[in-house]
């Protein structure tokens, strides 16, 4: 079996063309050692990618039209990720096949990064993304899925910058890399981590309180009244909360108005004065604030790319 990954010579961001007719391409793009994507349009076309590696990655499954088939076969699993999700892998070792269902139009896009590529980035802290799913990649895993998102402005909007890097004429594997760990970051600070310290106690009153949360997170119940529906007080609840999710209520109730505000903006009928008045915040120039705040560029800028 040869590895996934090729190592860097004198050649960086190599392109690799699978399949290419006047409708429908697949390619694969070897940004640097240790990052690649393939990228597939296809229309009334099939695709498949075949894996047989031992290579430890992440992969990272971006499906905007159509869907993606996964299949592994080492234990016979089929995975199957529907249109408008992102989703997350974890895989130790692999014997797969990516299918691309022939369908009138197919586009996705699939990130895979090497463990070794993980590991410049490491902090030494459980909690944070990176480290966990590279300790989670030395556990011996196959095709492990450890997330799946509906697609968000910010993922398309990367997405379809390093699409276009190729047309660059110089530095492309370093635009790509910057895009792809802009990408990275994204998606990998979305999941939802609980430090394995955490009591069974206090996770139960920290996931009631998150519930809480989800149900209504535009006009949220007060402190007290979380306190009370979790069979603790206030001062117990906001020191568990932040104990469990890093962050204060408060912050945690901006975090989800701002992610959905983030999937909203992928919705090209919606204004962002109507995107910020549907997850609470009645000023636009605060909501794109703290949007830019969050994420480094402003609501304006993605709708304005995609409309």
């Amino acid at each position: 079996m040869e590895s996934l990954f090729f190592n860097i010579t004198d050649t960086c961001y190599k392109v690799t063309e699978m399949i290419k007719t006047e409708v429908s391409t697949l390619k694969r793009v070897d940004v640097s050692n240790g990052v690649l994507f393939f990228e597939g349009r296809l229309v009334n076309h099939q695709g498949k990618i075949r894996l047989q590696n031992f290579d430890a990655f992440v992969m990272i499954v971006l499906v905007r039209k159509g869907s993606c088939q996964i299949d592994e076969h080492s234990d016979g699993r089929r995975v199957t990720l529907q249109e408008g999700r992102v989703s997350i892998f974890c895989s130790s070792q692999q014997d797969m096949t990516l299918t691309l269902p022939t369908s009138k139009c197919t586009e996705v896009f699939i990130l895979f990064v090497a463990d070794f590529f993980l590991k410049r980035y490491l902090s030494g802290q459980k909690g944070e993304p990176i480290d966990y799913l590279y300790q989670m990649l030395q556990e011996e895993v196959t095709l492990k899925h450890v997330d799946n998102k509906p697609i968000d402005a910010i993922s398309l909007y990367l997405v379809k910058k390093i699409w276009t890097v190729e047309k660059s004429s110089t530095m492309k594997s370093l635009r790509a890399q910057e895009l792809l760990i802009r990408f990275m970051v994204h998606r990998f600070g979305l999941l939802d981590i609980v430090p394995d310290e955490i009591s069974e106690e206090e996770r139960r009153v920290a996931r009631r309180a998150r519930a809480l949360l989800l149900e209504n997170f535009v006009d949220p119940p007060t402190i007290e009244m979380m306190a009370h529906r979790c069979a603790t007080n206030s001062s117990k609840l906001k020191k568990v909360f932040k104990k469990v999710y890093q962050t204060t209520i408060h912050g945690y109730v901006q975090k989800l108005r701002l992610e959905e505000a983030n999937l909203l903006l992928n919705e090209h009928q919606l204004s962002i004065g109507e995107v910020a008045k549907r997850i609470g915040y009645r000023h636009q120039g605060y909501f794109s604030k703290l949007f830019f705040e969050t994420y480094g560029i402003y609501p304006k800028d993605l709708t304005k790319n995609f409309r």
